[in-house]
């Protein structure tokens, strides 16, 4: 699905579709901010005392990603919570997909997150002299992501 072009996609066009046949655009999968789709690939640094050179040689090693987290303003939809309480049951696991769209609400890049579940869940700060607006938080733990 990679839509290549010569001047870089802005960041704030996206959808976010968490794997449980919502519309990912609506209400419940509307975030303002997602952050944290990385991975990370450890080195292994390996010698025998036969080598012939005097350095260490780089195997590679475990492959973990990191958690990505959700924000969005808090819009009354317990969705997210019922995701929580599944998981502590550890019933939780689901594909989510992240979509990037070009400046003509089309898809031009995804991300997709392999056995989802959310691990943390954050509401506010609530704070009476702010006229901000009340966020609430989802951190999922997942086991892969492709790239699309």
């Amino acid at each position: 699905m990679a839509v290549m072009r010569e001047h870089p996609y802005g960041n704030f066009n996206f959808l976010v579709e968490l794997g449980d046949g919502v519309e990912p655009a609506g209400p419940d999968g509307a975030f303002s901010e997602v952050s944290g789709l990385d991975v990370s690939i450890e080195v292994i640094e390996y010698r025998t005392g036969s080598d012939k050179v005097n350095s260490p040689r780089k195997l590679t090693g475990l492959t973990t990603y990191g958690d990505v987290t959700l924000k969005r303003g808090i819009i009354g939809s317990l969705r997210l919570w019922e995701w929580i309480e599944a998981s502590i049951r550890g019933q939780a696991q689901r594909s989510v997909v992240i979509t990037l769209l070009g400046e003509e609400q089309n898809p031009v890049m995804s991300w997709k997150l392999r056995n989802a579940r959310p691990v943390r869940h954050v509401s506010g700060p609530l704070q009476g002299g702010s006229s901000d607006v009340a966020v609430e938080e989802l951190v999922l733990a997942h086991e892969g992501l492709d790239i699309e």
